[in-house]
Order: C-alpha cells, then structure tokens, then sequence
C-alpha cells in the first residue's frame, strides 16, 4: 500500500521535470497531490543514470536553454542548489576543407569569425540574426507577454503580434531551414554549420517547409536573462528534475516511484497494476499522448483520440554518451581546452549527404554519415545525431545494428579529429527504441510528438481534455519540447482555472 494522504485532490502520472513542476504548483495552491512514477527514478529524459561506472549522465537530455525562468524564480530553485553556467562560445563547426568556424553568442566576436572565412556574409548573418531577434521580443518578449505561458494563443493573436513582418512570419510557419540559411547566406559552408539547427528531433529534412521553426524553438529562451543562450546546470541536467522534485515535497506532494498506473479513470482517478485504486478527481498525465491514450482505453474521446493519432511520434535520433580520456582534438583547431571545448559543437553534413541521410532512415536504413551535436563535461562527451530509423528495412532489430550506429557516430566525430577513436574509453548508444523502452517516450521521439508548425502553438493538444477531470503536463503540449517545465506551469493553472483547485499561492 502506498503512503499519501487521506484525501487526494490530483494524482500525476510520471515523473518527468514536466509532472514535477506541475506538482509544485498544485500543491503551493493547497492541494493533495501524488505523483507516480513507474520507473525507479524520477525524471523522465532529464535524470541521472551510470552509464560507465561511477559515472552520472543524463540519458537524453544534456543542456538547458528552455528551462523557463519564471519557473525557476516562482519556485524558488535556486534555494534547492539550481545553479547554471552558460556556455558562451556559442557553436563550433569545422568542416571538409580544414576551415572552422567559431560562432560566438558574442556578436563581435562572431561577426570577426564570419569576416575571416566569408566577408561577404557578415551582413547577411546580422539580418539573419535579426529576424530570430524580433521573432523572440515579438512573441517571445521578457515577463509577462510571453506567449509560452498560459493557453497556446490563436494564429490571429500571433499575426498581430508580429504586424507587418514577414520576414518571422517566414520564419515561425513557412520556411525550411535551407531556405532560411540560403535567404541571407552565400558561402555553403556558412550555410551547412546551420542546417542540424533546424532539425534538433525532428523526423524532417532541413529542406522541409517549417523545420526554419524548430531553429527559432531553440534561439527563443531567456534562460539567465540571455536571449538565446544556453548553458550547463551545475551537477548535471538531471538536477533541474530533482529541484522541481525538491520544490513540489516541500509544499507538501508525495511522490512514489516503482509504481506503474495500469488505467486512468476520468472523474475518478488511477488503477494501479498492483491492482490497487487510487482515487482522486483530476488525473494530470505526464506521459506522452499515446501512452496517455492507451491509459485511457475506452474512456477516451472519439474526437481527441483522433488527434492524438494523427502527431506523428516516431523518432529518429541517436543519443551516445562517451567516456573520454581526452577531447577530441580537431585537425581545424588543434589542441585540448580549447575555446571551442566549452561551446557547442557541430559536425556537418553537405546538402546532398543531409538529403541521402534523411532518404535512407526513412527507408529504414542506416545513413552513409550522421550529423552529429557535442557536448563536453569533464570526461564525459554527449552526441545527439541524426537520422537513424525507429524500424530497419531488414527486419531485424536494433540489438543487431547498434554497434553500427554507435560507430557511425563516433566516425562523424573523427572524420574532423587527430585523436579519434583513440580518445573513447567507452560508448554506450541510445536508438529510438531504446530511448521509448528507458525513458517511456513512444517511439522515441523527444518531445513526445513532431514540433513542426502544424503540430505546434494552437494546433499543440491542450493542457485540458474532453474527458472529465483529465489533463496533460507532458512535452505534447503547449510551449512544446526540449526541458521547459511550463507545459508543467500551465497545465497546474488549466486545473485550477478548472474550478478543481482554489488561486495559485505564491509564497515559498
């Protein structure tokens, strides 16, 4: 039998930073909550395992950006540790011909970079800069106007928004990302290093109409009041999901993991696979939309079924984490401690290896090349590439290919690196299948479902469901993917706007 509380207001269903941030919220406004998680950790994507012995990384994901800082600040985070660190030499990107390029989040010091490799580019990459820039104080301005907090608002309060420009109009729901880059750049390299930008966990090719949206997703935080930045959590990603756990316990909700739901009950609140019931009369789900609607069987609404079947959720990225005795020493650069070794790190793809990339782990192949994005702590690196397929044409299983896809990897790596592989101690690699049997996301895709235009803002599902007494926190919902924790926010004011839970107290 589980410890909780005589009465319960809320049960969540998971774990993830999402459903612990939703947790807090609900309970700082007085109600009983419980949260479950069927796993033996907390944290969903954004946790803590041991990949390599006394070795703590993150599964999935690796960097904050996103983390939305009116949740920090209401929640009080930094009173539990929260600390972050941004990592300010921006993207690092070598390429075929032994040039590189250093994109600073600086703007003189990358418009020097730019200068150096294509002159003629340094004007076309402030205009380029500057559409992301009026975008994000358009739509995205500091406190109170920002469009990620609340209900997702309607395309009309968007266009107003945004007025006469075009340009981010473009941006947010037309373009592909090739577009985007070929609009205000002229040498292809410069254009290359931008491409993955587009496709960050996106089953889409950077010449597909929107995917220009997904690089404005991730250049649209105030993360530590820099716009577009992003940065290392002290401790590692895994300690936002235990802050938001340490603030959601403090105001009084339980949370219990090892304990798989078997059903959720609209109205009436979870079955247990141990058979027990819990009762309570809202159920806030922070699965992803097809575990949620399996959950729900039946009790499911035709129409909202419907939806939910029609968001594509397969996934297409690979996560490797490495064990490292040295950084990678690029040829471009060389060296260790680097400038670079403190940023992000990009190795490219030409256009036509992106198109073959993308053709063959749709045909459920792995590719000839992966475009790869670094990030380095300590020993440790974390790759996230793409494209791989959930499914192989072959029919046999990714146990069978694992090793090839690990390997392709970190090939992508050592085509621009001295020391590679000689530098791994050890690999461990993560396809979507992988990823859908650890961390519990459907298909493995990371953001529980396509962030593309016709997938996001109002066409985003709603924190509120057509059955009674049923909400959703998860990534599904509005703002969207990557570790945000307002889905959790705003799926805390669905329910108390409901009339299920009195105003929202704000005292810590």
């Amino acid at each position: 039998m589980l410890s909780r509380p005589e009465r319960l207001d809320a049960v969540i269903v998971g774990a993830g930073h999402n459903g612990l941030a939703c947790a807090a919220y609900l309970a700082r406004a007085g109600r009983r909550v419980l949260v479950l998680e069927a796993r033996d950790r907390i944290g969903g994507a954004c946790t803590f395992e041991e990949p390599f012995p006394n070795v703590r990384m993150s599964p999935c994901a690796y960097l904050a950006g996103l983390l939305h800082p009116l949740v920090i600040e209401e929640l009080g985070l930094a009173g539990y540790g929260y600390s972050w660190k941004p990592a300010s030499n921006g993207l690092f990107v070598p390429f075929e011909d032994g040039s590189s390029i250093q994109l600073y989040d600086d703007d003189e010091l990358c418009a020097a970079e730019i200068r150096r490799l294509s002159p003629q580019d340094v004007e076309g990459w402030r205009a380029m800069s500057d559409v992301i820039r009026r975008t994000r104080d358009a739509i995205r301005p500091a406190g109170d106007g920002d469009m990620w907090i609340g209900p997702a608002p309607s395309r009309e309060a968007m266009d107003e928004r945004l007025g006469n420009d075009e340009e981010a109009r473009n941006l947010l729901f037309h373009w592909s990302m090739a577009e985007f880059v070929e609009r205000y750049l002229t040498d292809e390299r410069l254009q290359v290093a931008y491409l993955g930008q587009g496709v960050i966990g996106t089953n889409a090719s950077p010449f597909d109409g929107g995917t220009a949206s997904i690089r404005f997703h991730h250049a649209s935080g105030r993360l530590g009041g820099l716009p577009g930045a992003w940065g290392y959590v002290e401790g590692g990603m895994g300690m936002v999901s235990y802050y938001l756990a340490d603030a959601a316990k403090a105001a009084g909700a339980e949370i219990a993991t090892g304990v798989p739901v078997a059903r959720i009950v609209p109205g009436q609140g979870v079955l247990l696979e141990s058979g027990e019931r819990i009762d309570a009369p809202v159920v806030v789900s922070n699965a992803d939309p097809r575990v949620t609607l399996r959950l729900l069987g039946d009790a499911a609404d035709a129409a909202w079924r419907e939806k939910v079947e029609s968001i594509p959720i397969e996934g297409c990225t690979l996560k490797v984490n490495v064990l490292l005795r040295e950084q990678p020493d690029f040829r471009a650069r060389p060296g260790q401690n680097q400038p670079h070794h403190f940023g992000q790190l990009n190795t490219p793809l030409s256009k036509q290896e992106w198109r073959e990339g993308y053709a063959a782990a749709r045909a459920g192949r792995l590719p000839e090349r992966l475009w790869t994005e670094l990030y380095l702590q300590g020993n440790t690196m974390s790759i996230f590439s793409q494209y791989v397929p959930y499914h192989f044409a072959d029919g046999k299983s990714w146990d069978h290919h694992r090793d090839d896809a690990r390997k392709l990897a970190l090939d992508a790596v050592g085509r621009f690196c001295s020391n590679f592989p000689d530098a791994v101690i050890d690999s461990v690699a993560m396809g979507p299948p992988d990823i859908e049997r650890n961390v519990g996301l459907t298909g493995g895709h990371i953001f529980q479902g396509e962030c593309l235009p016709a997938y996001m803002w109002s066409n985003r599902l709603s924190a509120s469901t057509p059955m009674p007494g049923v909400f959703l926190c998860g990534a599904c919902t509005h703002p969207g993917g990557s570790v945000i924790a307002m889905n959790g926010r705003n799926a805390a004011m669905a329910v108390i706007e409901s009339g299920q839970s009195p105003n929202l107290i704000q005292g810590r």
